[in-house]
C-alpha cells in the first residue's frame, strides 16, 4: 500500500472530534443492546417460566450471531465500505426491536415467545458486528492508523457507556410503560441512527491484498485467546448479576452494572495513553489482573456495597484488554486487510460471551450464582498468564531482529 492512500494526519483535537462523531453509531446500537439488558433474563425466567440455562441462551445467541457474523461485516468493510457496514448494523438493530417486540405480545404462547425472541436476539448480534467494526474502522480511515489506540478506546466508551446507561433506562421504562416499551425504543434508536449516518461521507478502502479470512484469524487468534478469557468476566457480570443479587435477597442489580459501566469509562478516559506509552502486552496484564481480583471480591460478597465495589474494580480491570491486545493484534496484517483484522479479533470477544451464557450458567444451576465469578477470576488470570507469555515471545522476537 502507498503512502498516498492514506488520509492526512489530522490534529489530536480534530481527531478526537472525528472519532467521536463516528463511534456515536456504535453508542446507538449498544443502546440498544443495553437497555433490555437487565430486563430480558426476568422476563425469560419469571414471565416465560424457563430455566436460568436458557435466560443465559437467550443472552449469549445475541453474541453467538456477532460471532459468526464477524468475517461477514469484514468483507463488507474491506470492500463496500465501512459506512455501509454501519448502515446495515442499523437496519438490523431496528428489525430486531419488532421482533423483541413481537415477543412480549406473543409471551402468552412461551415457547412461540421465546422464538421470537431468540430471533431477535440473532439479528441483534449481526447488527451489533456490522455497527461496531464498521464504526471503528470508518473513524480509524479518517483520522489514520496512527489513531487505533484512541478510537478503539473511545468505541469501547461508547459500546459501555451505552450499556451503563441503558441497563437502568430499560428498567424504567418497563416500570413506567411496560415491557413493550423496549421493542418500542429500540425501533426508534435505531431509525434515528441510520438518518444521522446516511450524510456522512463515506471513506474508500484500502487497496491491497486481501487475506483469507481464516489467515487472518490466525494472525491475531493469540491475542484474541486473551482478549475471550478476559470477556468471561464481562459476561459473567453482565448475563447472571440480575440473577445473583436475587438469589442474595438485594435490589438495584441495574446500579451494578451502571457502576461496570462508569470505571469502564473512566478508565478509559482518563488512561487511554498508557497503551502507547507501555505497551498492549504490559497494560494487558495490570488490567487483567485487577479484574481478577474484581471477580473474587464479587464472588465473596457479603453485602451490596461489596459487590458494587467488585463491580467497579471488574469494570476498570475489563477497560483497557481490549484495545492493549487490539493494537498488538492489528500490527500483525497489512491495513487493506484492517477490517477483517479487527473482525478477527473481535470473533474472540463473542465466543466469550456467547459460551459465558450456558457454560456459567450450568455453574451457577449446579453451585450457585457466587461461584460463577470465581470460574470468571480464574479465566482472567489465565489471561493474564498468556498475556505475560505472549510479552515474553515478542520481546524476544524484537531482541533478534538486527
Amino acid at each position: 500500500m502507498s503512502t498516498a492512500s492514506l488520509p492526512p494526519a489530522p490534529s489530536p483535537a480534530l481527531a478526537t472530534r472525528i472519532t467521536l462523531g463516528t463511534v456515536l453509531f456504535t453508542f446507538i446500537a449498544y443502546l440498544t443492546i443495553g437497555i433490555p439488558l437487565a430486563v430480558l433474563p426476568g422476563f425469560v425466567h419469571d414471565q416465560l417460566g424457563f430455566n436460568s440455562i436458557i435466560a443465559g441462551l437467550v443472552i449469549s445467541s445475541q453474541y453467538l450471531a456477532t460471532l459468526f457474523s464477524r468475517s461477514h461485516a469484514g468483507r463488507i468493510i474491506d470492500t463496500v465500505g465501512a459506512k455501509q457496514s454501519v448502515l446495515y448494523g442499523m437496519l438490523g438493530c431496528g428489525l430486531s426491536g419488532v421482533l423483541m417486540l413481537a415477543s412480549v405480545l406473543l409471551q402468552a404462547w412461551p415457547w412461540v415467545s421465546l422464538g421470537a425472541l431468540l430471533l431477535g436476539r440473532l439479528v441483534l448480534g449481526c447488527a451489533e458486528s456490522l455497527s461496531g467494526t464498521g464504526a471503528i474502522s470508518w473513524a480509524i480511515g479518517r483520522v489514520g492508523p496512527a489513531n487505533t489506540a484512541k478510537v478503539i478506546s473511545w468505541n469501547g466508551v461508547a459500546s459501555y457507556g451505552a450499556l451503563a446507561i441503558g441497563a437502568p433506562l430499560g428498567v424504567v421504562l418497563v416500570d413506567s410503560l411496560g415491557l413493550w416499551s423496549l421493542g418500542a425504543s429500540i425501533i426508534g434508536l435505531a431509525a434515528l441512527g441510520y438518518r444521522i449516518a446516511k450524510p456522512r461521507p463515506p471513506i474508500v478502502p484500502v487497496r491491497g491484498e486481501r487475506l483469507p479470512f481464516t489467515t487472518v484469524l490466525g494472525r491475531v487468534l493469540p491475542f484474541g485467546l486473551g482478549l475471550a478469557l478476559g470477556g468471561i468476566g464481562f459476561g459473567t457480570l453482565a448475563t447472571f448479576i440480575t440473577l445473583y443479587y436475587a438469589s442474595q435477597g438485594w435490589s438495584g442489580a441495574a446500579l451494578c452494572l451502571t457502576v461496570f459501566g462508569c470505571f469502564f469509562i473512566g478508565v478509559r478516559l482518563v488512561c487511554a495513553n498508557a497503551i502507547n506509552r507501555h505497551g498492549g502486552f504490559r497494560v494487558a496484564i495490570v488490567s487483567l489482573a485487577v479484574e481478577a481480583v474484581g471477580l473474587v471480591i464479587l464472588w465473596l460478597a457479603p453485602s451490596m456495597t461489596t459487590a458494587l465495589v467488585g463491580a467497579a474494580l471488574t469494570g476498570i480491570g475489563f477497560s483497557l484488554v481490549f484495545p492493549a491486545l487490539a493494537v498488538e493484534a492489528v500490527q500483525r496484517v497489512p491495513a487493506s486487510n484492517r477490517g477483517a483484522a479487527l473482525a478477527g479479533y473481535s470473533v474472540f470477544i463473542d465466543l466469550s460471551l456467547a459460551v459465558t451464557g450456558p457454560l456459567i450458567g450450568a455453574v451457577a444451576t449446579h453451585f450457585g450464582y457466587a461461584a460463577s465469578f470465581l470460574c470468571a477470576a480464574l479465566a482472567a488470570l489465565a489471561g493474564l498468564a498468556l498475556s505475560v507469555r505472549l510479552l515474553c515471545r515478542f520481546d524476544e522476537s524484537s531482541r533478534e531482529q538486527p
